[in-house]
């Protein structure tokens, strides 16, 4: 069951440019914690997806969902550019 500890909508890249892959979560911590393990998901998984290049925090699910999909639907070029304001070296994240 979902704690509810740390509600996101994220972005997550094997390398610099490289795969991205979006998502939603009611626990980032449990998340990354999957997605390090190879268990977040299937397509993470598979891309080697496993590096936290973005995120913003939520205080209800609903919106984090909503963040979700519209990342989903846009260009990958807004997509970099929303990483690369807030991260140019697309470093790992820190979530604390």
């Amino acid at each position: 069951m979902a704690r509810f500890d740390f509600i996101a909508a994220y972005m997550l890249a094997n390398r610099k440019n490289g795969t991205l892959y979006a998502g939603s979560t009611a626990d980032l911590g449990a998340r990354m914690e999957a997605h390090k393990t190879g268990t977040g998901s299937v397509f993470a998984g598979k891309y080697g997806c496993n590096r936290l290049v973005w995120f913003e925090r939520f205080d209800e699910m609903a919106p984090a969902i909503a963040m979700e999909k519209r990342l989903k639907r846009w260009p990958r070029k807004w997509k970099i550019d929303l990483i690369e304001e807030a991260n140019p070296n697309w470093d790992d994240l820190p979530l604390f």
